[in-house]
């Protein structure tokens, strides 16, 4: 997710109270350290892999092979191109192929995030968005269903995140108006934002990037997906209808009743006004026509990562050639966008090598050559290994989630998961594709609570609320959609999804 909200936050800066957290490098360090103690105190071993009757090759659980006297640890610092403690970041970086992890993936992060950087510059989402506020304010009936399905169809196409705190600073005085509260502005942008995120069937940095690296056809199983990501959205719209409803009823029941009315004595009228025009209308239309070729792409060309990467990168050029002749933007304008979204994913991109290098450290993913990561998964296998496969998807999703508390960035976790998630399905007899989605509810929906994600912090120090209280709201809506996760995962083990 990377954040265009910069472009309306610059005349606000808003200050949120943010809990003092390890960097998300910091943590990976720690576990870097982790990886390579591992390698003196566990032996490696090593699987059989067998192809199964529709020609993919799984892991043979039952292979495993340990090798004798192999806990020969790796060194500090390695030359001649092997690996070792300090090795993990280039060696993790420059491995791989263009056609997936690890260089593959991070090229891809930093193309795409490119890409949508020249799309966000233009403007046109923003003013899409802000013209549809002023269409419906009046309208309360349609301003909250309209506002949520709308976020959360930005959570799944493109991984909108961090942009709703713009938004929440545009919303929560309308909100304030029409007699809601900073929790239903929280509600309708950023959380629905992270249900889309969760549920989607196409975010290039979450889905795509974690099917590649499971060795899943890229952007595949959308039809289960969209039917998730319905039944989510329509329950979370639903739950925000109802608080919305009986707030407007009655405000004092609203946890942040006081701040709310401190913010309605001393706010101004809200400017919904914005300027959309037909270089808006030319550039949405090219960017749905770009989201369709993609999907075509995948569905009947079998497009893969290096095909994706250029048709966004092309959507972007489009895009960008359609904003310089409205006078939206300069040619240069276009090449600064693209530079800032590149760099706004720099860091997931460094996350996704480092990732790599922790994999590497631990013997590689070659389930036929000795390594510490097969030991690993064979003994995750056993742990589990006497439950059923509905047990074992659970449990999946129950560790993704678990690890989203320490490392927020989406494609980061998938690269440090799914490298250990994807093999360990074939042992414990669930698809891989499972897996996926256990990393994506697993990631988007604890998003709505860990006080480690920058987007959530952000929108709580927009609306003048602190984390505690937000969690005091928040904990039995999120119960109830990690029941329809955990739900969500038993029917995709029951459809061999």
């Amino acid at each position: 997710q990377f954040n265009f909200g910069k472009y309306i936050m610059s005349n606000h800066n808003p200050s949120p109270k943010t809990m003092s957290m390890p960097d998300a490098f910091v943590i990976l360090f720690f576990v870097v350290l982790i990886a390579w103690s591992m390698t003196y105190l566990i032996p490696a071993g090593s699987f059989d892999v067998l192809v199964t009757e529709q020609g993919k090759e799984q892991i043979d659980a039952s292979s495993y092979q340990q090798l004798a006297d192999s806990q020969e640890g790796l060194p500090v610092f390695a030359e001649n191109g092997n690996m070792g403690l300090m090795n993990y970041a280039f060696e993790g970086m420059t491995s791989g192929s263009r056609m997936g992890s690890a260089i593959g993936v991070m090229v891809f992060i930093l193309v795409v995030g490119g890409a949508f950087g020249i799309i966000m510059a233009t403007g046109a989402i923003n003013n899409g968005i802000m013209t549809l506020i002023a269409k419906t304010q009046h309208l309360d009936a349609l301003i909250i269903p309209l506002m949520f399905i709308l976020f959360s169809v930005g959570g799944a196409v493109f991984g909108m995140g961090e942009e709703a705190i713009a938004f929440c600073i545009v919303l929560y005085p309308l909100m304030l108006a029409l007699g809601y509260d900073a929790i239903t502005t929280v509600l309708i942008t950023y959380v629905a934002t992270q249900i889309g995120f969760a549920t989607s069937w196409m975010n290039p940095f979450s889905v795509a990037v974690a099917q590649g690296l499971a060795g899943v056809p890229v952007m595949s199983g959308a039809g289960f997906r969209m039917t998730i990501w319905a039944i989510f959205t329509t329950w979370g719209l639903f739950f925000t209808m109802r608080y919305a409803k009986r707030i407007k009823a009655n405000p004092t029941l609203s946890l942040s009743y006081d701040s709310d009315q401190k913010q309605k004595a001393n706010q101004p009228t809200q400017d919904l006004t914005s300027q959309f025009d037909w270089v808006d209308k030319s550039i949405l239309i090219a960017f749905a026509l770009g989201v369709v070729w993609v999907i075509w792409g995948v569905i009947d060309k079998a497009y893969y990562i290096p095909e994706i990467a250029s048709q966004f990168f092309t959507i972007g050029i489009i895009i960008g050639v359609i904003a310089i002749v409205g006078k939206r933007l300069t040619a240069n304008g276009v090449s600064n966008a693209f530079q800032e979204g590149a760099a706004s994913l720099l860091p997931a991109a460094l996350i996704v090598g480092m990732a790599k290098g922790i994999l590497l450290m631990l013997g590689g993913d070659d389930p036929t050559s000795p390594s510490v990561l097969n030991t690993l998964l064979h003994w995750m296998g056993e742990t589990v290994g006497g439950a059923s496969s509905y047990v074992s998807a659970t449990f999946m999703f129950i560790l993704q989630s678990i690890f989203n508390f320490f490392v927020a960035s989406g494609s980061g976790q998938a690269a440090l998961t799914m490298p250990l998630m994807a093999p360990l399905a074939d042992i414990v007899d669930v698809t891989r594709q499972t897996a996926v989605l256990a990393f994506q509810l697993g990631d988007g929906l604890t998003n709505l609570i860990i006080p480690t994600s920058a987007a959530l912090i952000g929108c709580l120090g927009v609306v003048k609320m602190d984390w505690m209280t937000w969690v005091k709201f928040v904990w039995r809506f999120q119960i109830s959609l990690t029941l329809l996760a955990i739900g969500s995962m038993l029917a995709a083990v029951y459809l061999r999804f």
